[in-house]
């Protein structure tokens, strides 16, 4: 797109705050197509957010219980897409699960206990940052389960899932999948940034060299796993504005509420 192409209506959008802010952190790479994808994305992105409003509303008013899981390899996304999923929904009808590391105690007890205990109250929706399914990838990659652990888990997800969407559950499961280019590039950026070196771990610092395992247990787990009754929603997420929209989407397609 040259700029004197640009459309008087894209030109106005040019003008707006977003798209000249949006300019101004472009730190020297100040480029006004790029500006104006922006503002397009935002715009569209604010939409999608009103209906997620109307969904959350009938969730509420119905007791309805909403429970979506994101997966994916680490910086393909997942935290930046609940965040825009949940940017303007009211705080005390939802809450973002992304748990730390089992506990001595939970170590001992049944693997999906710690799980079921923070699983959505009538008239909620829970976003899990991670969920039970680092038994299926993340652990036996990293040497975190025994192979009978992550065995037993195999045998009863399946099973699991179809308790609690037979209970009245609506169960959503996504999977960021990004390259491996795009994850160095990303880890890279990480490692430049002083306000995001946090998100680095041990873990993520060998994802590069353990691509091909990860691979290995991701493809075992879609063959798994990937039920009829509970899919896996795959998202390509190199994009992460057009991930985040694919979403927001799917998700309010899959729910039958009642749009207003």
């Amino acid at each position: 797109m040259e700029k004197n192409r640009l459309k008087p209506l894209e030109i106005k959008s040019l003008n707006s705050n977003s798209a000249l802010m949006h300019m101004l952190q472009q730190s020297g790479n100040v480029s006004p197509e790029k500006a104006l994808r922006f503002v397009l994305y935002e715009k569209e992105l604010e939409k999608l957010q009103v209906r997620l409003i109307a969904l959350q509303n009938w969730i509420i008013n119905h007791r309805k219980r909403l429970c979506i899981l994101f997966e994916g390899r680490d910086a393909a996304g997942k935290g930046g897409a609940i965040r825009r999923i949940t940017h303007h929904l009211n705080p005390r009808h939802y809450r973002v699960v992304a748990l730390p590391q089992p506990t001595e105690i939970e170590k001992g007890q049944w693997y999906f206990q710690r799980y079921i205990q923070r699983l959505p109250n009538p008239g909620e929706i829970v976003f899990f940052d991670r969920s039970w399914y680092n038994r299926a990838v993340v652990e036996p990659v990293n040497g975190f389960c025994t192979p009978e652990e992550y065995q037993r888990f195999m045998n009863e997800v399946n099973a699991f899932e179809k308790m609690i969407t037979s209970d009245g559950i609506h169960l959503i499961k996504f999977y960021f999948s990004i390259t491996k280019e795009e994850q160095a590039l990303r880890f890279e950026d990480i490692r430049k940034d002083p306000l995001k070196r946090w998100k680095l771990s041990p873990v993520d610092e060998k994802a590069q060299e353990l691509w091909p395992v990860y691979t290995e247990y991701k493809e075992k787990m879609f063959a798994e796993t990937n039920t009829e009754e509970n899919p896996w929603i795959i998202i390509k997420a190199n994009k992460k504005p057009r991930a985040r929209m694919e979403a927001i989407r799917y998700i309010l397609d899959a729910v039958p509420y009642v749009k207003k």
